[in-house]
């Protein structure tokens, strides 16, 4: 099914015809004003990581992943060969543990040769690259594959822009991979050729390996099948059962504890699931519920209603022609309903940006201030604020509003006495931010996704 990328411009009444090259060219001001916002942020981010090194360049999570690494190479002291499952039963600093599934730790066995400084530096290096190709093959969905001027200078000014959000700092901030999957996904749906309907054979093996090696991807597979892109689909399946094959080839012990024994289904066991960072239905469920049990039987109800309205508006919108919301509904779908869903995975607050700067764009007088102004408050709602409320960590090292809600760190089980559990006024609605604003964002795709529907029945 070949899908049109969305039109780059709309004709919402009279324009003027601008020559290129004049004055009023968009093209000649937004890549050097982009260009200079870009460089502006980066030298914040640069002096806030040289005054802020020891957290900001801590990366307890790549930590994680080395260690993980290390020990399918079975390099002590990770590697520790009298434990039943060695991946698993592992514990590092704060009593972290290693979450992922056993191919997640295999990819990092290649990795972690590297020194630590060495891979630290690459992480962060290929983590800021991935954003700007995801933003690249968004904007030519969008339509502005033929004027490379313009989508360069929107694929950066709106990169600075992402740089500014809190979940895309703390994916760097923890050295993170979020932002790497992010564009394996965005590759296999926004390619070119997969948009014209020229599905190759490749086409897929980027979710797959993507669900390998974080579990959330998965729900592109459904959102394949249902925009009846079966090969695709299929190759995706595939794909991340031959990540399953290797783990069990390589590691298992680990890869039988992991799935035979399903420890990929209890998230409790490595966090307190109603903890803060848990920016996902499960979380803000569980902390009004006041408890991870009574929050479950609404989690589940939630859950079902989100991934049936979420995928069908996905579905929709692509058939519409426009697969950048369609793709943003499905990985909304997935952030929501995901059992655990850290603040630092809503890097997809990127695409989203994108989106709503290319529908102001199309857009004149009110209408492009109202998507303008819906742009901004998507940035100021997941910014990377200092802590103002607190003077102590006031410094620039990237927090969120979020933040404001008082957690308990390092917490696990369910405890009454968890600060979660006492949020009221304020905290409630900064606590849960994340949750609420994309809860807003997808109930707007699936109005969009009905009004598609509804002119496409004409």
């Amino acid at each position: 099914m070949a899908v049109q990328a969305e039109p780059a411009a709309a004709a919402t009444g009279p324009q003027t015809t601008v020559a290129a090259g004049t004055p009023r060219d968009p093209a000649r001001w937004l890549l050097p004003a982009a260009a200079v916002l870009l460089v502006a942020v980066l030298g914040v981010y640069v002096a806030d990581l040289a005054t802020h090194l020891s957290s900001m360049a801590a990366m307890r999570d790549l930590a994680v992943y080395r260690n993980g690494g290390l020990i399918v190479r079975h390099v002590a002291p990770a590697y520790d060969s009298h434990r039943a499952s060695p991946l698993y039963d592992w514990t590092g600093q704060n009593g972290v543990q290693f979450t992922y599934p056993p191919f997640a730790a295999v990819i990092f066995a290649v990795a972690s040769v590297l020194s630590w400084t060495a891979m630290r530096g690459a992480m962060t290096l290929v983590s800021l690259a991935a954003l700007g190709l995801s933003l690249w093959l968004v904007f030519g969905a969008l339509g502005y594959a033929g004027r490379p001027r313009i989508r360069l200078g929107a694929t950066c000014g709106v990169a600075a822009l992402a740089l500014l959000t809190e979940p895309v700092q703390e994916t760097l901030g923890l050295g993170q991979i979020n932002l790497l999957l992010m564009l394996l996904v965005v590759a296999d749906l926004l390619a070119p050729s997969a948009l014209a309907g020229r599905t190759h054979w490749w086409h897929g093996i980027g979710i797959g390996i993507a669900a390998g090696v974080k579990l959330t991807p998965l729900i592109f597979i459904p959102y394949l099948l249902l925009t009846r892109r079966y090969r695709q689909a299929a190759t995706a399946a595939g794909t991340f059962a031959v990540t399953v094959a290797l783990g069990y080839a390589i590691v298992p012990k680990d890869s039988n504890t992991y799935w035979w024994h399903r420890l990929f289904l209890n998230a409790n066991r490595i966090v307190f699931l109603g903890t803060r960072g848990n920016q996902s239905l499960r979380g803000i469920l569980a902390r009004l519920a006041g408890s991870v049990t009574s929050g479950t039987a609404p989690w589940i109800v939630a859950a079902i209603v989100v991934v049936v309205a979420g995928l069908a508006a996905a579905a929709v919108l692509y058939r519409a022609g426009h697969p950048v919301a369609g793709m943003l509904a499905c990985a909304l779908t997935g952030l929501l309903v995901s059992p655990l869903t850290w603040d630092h995975h809503w890097v997809w607050v990127a695409p989203g940006i994108a989106l709503l700067a290319h529908l102001g764009a199309r857009a004149r007088g009110a209408v492009r201030a109202g998507w303008w102004a819906a742009g901004g408050a998507l940035v100021l709602v997941f910014g990377a604020w200092p802590q103002f409320w607190d003077l102590s960590q006031s410094g620039l090292t990237p927090a969120g509003l979020f933040w404001y809600g008082p957690a308990t760190y390092f917490a696990r089980g369910d405890e009454p006495w968890y600060h979660e559990f006492h949020w009221h006024g304020l905290q409630l609605l900064a606590g849960n931010l994340f949750v609420l604003a994309g809860l807003a964002a997808l109930a707007a795709l699936c109005v969009a996704a009905v009004r598609a529907r509804h002119r496409l029945g004409r």
